[in-house]
């Protein structure tokens, strides 16, 4: 009967840490998510400052070799970690173009306050997706390019 009793409480041991686990894994994955994210924005915001239009496709943000010396606003493609999918929603510009990405889950976020003040449209999202990561150019700014 005592053996019964540690193997039950083992069980619950066990469970209790894999949803430990679980929680920190996505926990780990929402920090990815806004740092790529923000990678995504900088990005959008660089190329924007150089040209006074947005991008075409991501994969603009890799290499500008219309300049003598090629301009690359990002690393590389970041996949979404919250899909594993390098296919991100787009956020389509007024002009055209690609203002902003997104990620394309529907899973609940489990922050849900505390973002930083650009990001204060996040608190209390029902889904990643919610999460979106744009450039707006300032009024005084550069207009788009028509």
């Amino acid at each position: 009967m005592g053996l019964l009793i540690v193997v039950a409480i083992m069980g619950l041991g066990l469970a209790a840490f894999s949803e430990i686990a679980s929680h920190t894994a996505q926990r780990e994955k929402e920090a990815e998510l806004l740092f790529r994210g923000n990678a995504f924005q900088q990005a959008i915001a660089s190329y924007y400052k150089k040209e006074s239009r947005y991008p075409q496709s991501l994969e603009q943000l890799l290499e500008d070799k219309r300049f003598p010396m090629p301009v690359r606003h990002l690393r590389r493609l970041y996949r979404d970690p919250m899909t594993g999918e390098a296919d991100w929603g787009l956020l389509e510009a007024p002009g055209g173009g690609v203002m902003g990405v997104f990620s394309k889950s529907e899973q609940r976020p489990i922050k849900s306050g505390n973002f930083a003040l650009r990001h204060a449209a996040f608190e209390n999202a029902e889904r990643y997706a919610d999460w979106k990561f744009f450039h707006q150019p300032s009024p005084g700014g550069p207009k788009p390019a028509r």
